[in-house]
């Protein structure tokens, strides 16, 4: 291949999943499908029919219609995690808090599996911070903050301070008034001694 020739470009494939993973890192993307996954079986199971052979077994609840509202909230609070990543503490507290409730509404929160999710895509939400955009999250070191910068980053030692009836030591010969200066000034009591 000479360096005349032009670089074919990816295809559409890997440019659509380049495009997914990017958009899938700058959101909670595993909170609110984890979150969606929870909602499913919440809202499924009340209204399921299952047949066993000629015998059909209902699911039914007094509460079907509480079981529908939380897993819809469920499966609408997913896609706001997506879609809103603002709101991702809203919506994961709220995520957690429909899960506790689909334990008692619900069929045991859908079987415990709608229950088990629900709570960890609002754990996840709850838990998810936005990636710095100056490269730090992958690999990469911003210009300027090296390993020679790491000592810029950490503190100064703190100064101990004198026992009580000691005199602070005076400063050495040949230092001069500017050591005074220098000095970090002591705290007794809550008053100032410079």
């Amino acid at each position: 291949m000479s360096a005349e020739t032009p670089v074919q470009s990816a295809g559409t494939f890997t440019r659509l999943r380049r495009r997914f993973r990017d958009w899938r890192g700058n959101r909670p993307f595993w909170a609110g499908l984890f979150t969606i996954l929870g909602g499913v079986p919440i809202a499924y199971f009340p209204y399921a029919t299952l047949k066993l052979g000629t015998m059909s077994l209902t699911m039914a609840t007094t509460a079907g219609a509480g079981s529908l509202i939380i897993g819809v909230l469920l499966v609408t609070l997913g896609l706001t995690m997506w879609f809103q990543q603002a709101t991702r503490i809203f919506a994961g507290v709220a995520a957690i808090i429909l899960a506790l409730v689909s334990l008692v509404v619900s069929n045991i929160g859908g079987f415990i599996v709608g229950f088990l999710f629900a709570m960890l895509g609002g754990a996840l939400a709850v838990a998810w911070a936005p990636g710095r955009a100056d490269g730090a999250g992958n690999g990469q070191q911003p210009a300027g903050q090296g390993p020679a910068d790491k000592a810029a980053w950490e503190p100064a030692p703190a100064a101990e301070p004198a026992e009580p009836g000691h005199p602070q030591a005076a400063p050495e010969a040949g230092d001069s008034g500017e050591a005074d200066d220098a000095r970090p000034e002591a705290h007794h009591g809550g008053h100032r001694v410079g």
